[in-house]
């Protein structure tokens, strides 16, 4: 009998299918990259999923986020991707928080839940070198993203070790963070070897944790997020 996941039954098998099927990931960040990301977990049917972002949705995500449509302005990012993801499996075992990650929350959220995967997305640096940071000591699987804006070639964009990155502000910074914690490499990122357009960035002073704000266009972040997905997918199932 077909069903919603038969496409993917046919591609993987029963066994793969099932271990998706009882798996349980975090996703933290729902913007350009972890929406896609989130989704497409679902869609190849993960079973259990928490999604994790205090943002809500502006106008100047439209240009490249899932869930940012001019009727969604306003509203909580994870109420909104949460509507999506349920849509595309009722039967979705989902939860929601809407907050900012600082190291507190982040210990209590990895303590008190086992996560097969952890995906981050967070696109500020003191919260997503904590989650990587607390991921590690807890020994929790965790793929981190790192920048996607700036750029425009898609062909550029490539799996590494956190140690292996170039070209990339943010995989700089990381990198300089964990040092001082003692994480010199053992971290699995995406990151884009393509130099950021410097005319992209301006500066800015009204977002939390933000010196600059830097220029994006429609399918990279969606990229992004692919290939955090397609590496959570491989490794749960066996691939």
């Amino acid at each position: 009998m077909e069903t919603w996941l038969s496409r993917t039954v046919q591609l993987l098998g029963e066994e793969k299918m099932e271990r998706l099927q009882q798996a349980s990931v975090l996703v933290a960040g729902v913007g350009g990259v972890g929406g896609y990301a989130a989704e497409l977990l679902v869609r190849a049917g993960v079973g259990n999923l928490t999604i994790v972002d205090a943002d809500s949705v502006s106008l100047s995500n439209i240009n490249r986020q899932l869930i940012a449509l001019h009727s969604t302005v306003g509203r909580d990012k994870v109420e909104v991707l949460a509507s999506r993801l349920k849509a595309i499996n009722p039967q979705l075992g989902l939860q929601t928080l809407k907050l900012f990650l600082d190291e507190e929350e982040i210990t209590r959220i990895l303590t008190q839940y086992r996560f097969d995967y952890i995906v981050d997305a967070i696109d500020t640096l003191a919260p997503k070198v904590s989650l990587i940071c607390t991921a590690k000591r807890l020994k929790q699987q965790i793929i981190s993203s790192m920048g996607a804006g700036g750029r425009i070639d898609p062909t550029k964009i490539q799996y590494a070790d956190i140690s292996k990155t170039y070209h990339c502000s943010l995989a700089r910074a990381v990198r300089r963070q964990l040092q001082k914690r003692g994480i010199n490499s053992g971290v699995k990122v995406v990151f884009s070897t393509e130099q950021v357009r410097r005319e992209a960035i301006i500066a800015t002073d009204d977002e939390r944790n933000k010196k600059s704000t830097v220029g994006t266009i429609s399918y990279l972040p969606p990229l992004f997020g692919c290939f955090l997905a397609a590496h959570v997918i491989q490794k749960i199932s066996g691939l």
